[in-house]
């Protein structure tokens, strides 16, 4: 008797939604020509899918579940510490994404490495390199491994036996792309592999409280590849960004069920490897460069960590009938927004210039309370006068002009003292309540003395609250 052929469904390669047939364009995520022909998932026996991801399916009353905060694996790397939230919690399925190059493999070689040599083995698997090329890094990295077990595997039935068996204290799996399990009939990568494969992992980490880290690819518009269900499947997301041609690498933190979202880890790609930048503040600013013309620096906010960052301005006559804007580490239509509040409140003319703005250092701002520096450092250019030495500035401005708040103000002014800045043009609106002699708003000075117990560095920070763009200028250019 002839086998009935098997059931075969259209899948969204973005968001992996279904349809029977194949569409133009996903009514889910709006895409187009994101349909790809896979044959349909079979149902799984009842039995199998009656146990939960821990194990069991007894319900427990939550205040009597057992967990100590000291059970995460607390980790020698300080930046990857803080991004994770305080460490590793056992049983996590962790999504590490990035551009192909940017040091991925590297980073989670040189984790594994530390888990090994301080908690346990490690099992680290590679879907896209030989054992034979991981010893080539290993070296490079001078990692020894006598505790890092490596596999070169993309069959997900052996890598789960292998996990099973070793009882690791870690697993990496490099990456979840090239993984497959045989009951799906797509190619590894596909939106089924990749939703399968990660499930599987999750009830696997979630069983045997062994963490597992995953490596994922980024397609062309910079998300992890595969269905956004990847990222919903497990308990935390890191993204490894920077620029190819600059040395520094942030680690962002998109998702975390065990900690803050807003938290990164800095460090620099060396020739043996990646290592932690000490002084993550100060590590985008170059010396003698701020009081240039044309630059200023501004305290951007990054979860709880402040960094200073160089904000520079060109403003030259353009040669063509159309002005041109060019920036890199802003978003261009928040540069467009304060022209024209440069235009129209500062009465600048910038209608016939170009304009280029830059983020020095590789660094990408995303928050308003750069609105202040990147204004006033493209006035700076235009006026050919520079801003002044040891100089900050912060603040969002609004289409009036007006300088508002930002939060949490006090934090970035201490960590501008304390890289030796001596005055800060902030909003009026706001308090400070450690100013010294503080009184009046607006083109008043105030002092930020160092906090208690703080007996060096820095000394006092003269803060200058302005409630306007002209203000903030008028103290820059023209003086008090």
């Amino acid at each position: 008797m002839k086998a009935a052929a098997a059931k075969m469904v259209y899948v969204c390669q973005d968001c992996g939604a279904q349809s029977s047939r194949w569409l133009g364009r996903c009514a889910d995520c709006g895409n187009w020509n994101t349909y790809v022909e896979e044959q349909a998932r079979v149902a799984a026996p009842s039995r199998a899918r009656s146990r939960g991801p821990a194990g069991t399916s007894t319900p427990l009353p939550l205040g009597e579940v057992q967990f100590a905060q000291a059970n995460r694996l607390r980790l020698s790397m300080r930046e990857l510490n803080q991004v994770l939230g305080g460490g590793i919690v056992p049983g996590s399925l962790v999504l590490v994404g990035g551009d192909p190059g940017i040091g991925k493999s590297t980073l989670l070689l040189q984790l594994a490495d530390e888990v090994a040599r301080t908690f346990g083995p490690v099992l680290y698997v590679s879907g896209e390199e030989s054992v034979q090329q991981l010893k080539l890094r290993a070296q490079r990295l001078g990692i020894p491994g006598d505790r890092l077990l490596v596999l070169a595997e993309n069959d997900l039935e052996r890598m789960v036996e292998h996990i099973e068996q070793v009882r690791p204290m870690l697993a990496v799996i490099d990456s979840i792309q090239t993984v497959f399990l045989d009951t799906v009939a797509s190619a590894p990568g596909s939106v089924s592999q990749v939703r399968e494969c990660a499930g599987r992992l999750m009830l696997v980490a979630k069983s045997t409280h062994i963490p597992i880290f995953l490596v994922g690819h980024v397609n062309k518009e910079g998300a992890i590849a595969g269905p956004r269900v990847l990222e919903h499947i497990v308990d935390t997301v890191l993204y490894l960004e920077g620029e190819r041609h600059h040395a520094f690498r942030i680690l962002r933190g998109q998702k975390n069920r065990f900690g803050s979202t807003d938290e990164i880890g800095i460090f620099e790609m060396r020739d043996d490897g990646m290592r932690e930048v000490p002084d993550p503040a100060r590590a985008f600013l170059q010396e003698g460069t701020h009081t240039e013309v044309g630059n200023v620096v501004t305290v951007a906010l990054e979860g709880t960590r402040p960094l200073l960052v160089e904000l520079q301005g060109l403003v030259t006559e353009t040669a063509f009938g159309m002005p041109r804007r060019a920036v890199n580490g802003i978003d261009l239509n928040r540069v467009h927004l304060l022209v024209a509040v440069l235009e129209k409140r500062a009465r600048l003319p910038l209608g016939k210039q170009d304009i280029f703005v830059n983020v020095a250092g590789g660094v990408r701002l995303a928050e308003p309370a750069a609105d202040l520096a990147v204004a006033l450092a493209i006035a700076s250019n235009c006026r050919d006068r520079p801003v002044g030495r040891d100089v900050v500035a912060l603040g969002e401005l609004g289409l009036s002009g007006e300088v508002r708040r930002v939060p949490q103000l006090e934090r970035r002014l201490h960590e501008a003292r304390r890289l030796g800045f001596k005055r800060a043009i902030v909003p009026a609106a706001g308090e400070l309540k450690n100013l010294a002699n503080g009184k009046g708003r607006g083109g008043d000075r105030q002092g930020l003395p160092p906090p208690e117990g703080e007996g060096r560095g820095g000394g006092v920070l003269t803060v200058q609250r302005v409630e306007t763009l002209a203000e903030a200028m008028a103290s820059c250019f023209t003086g008090d």
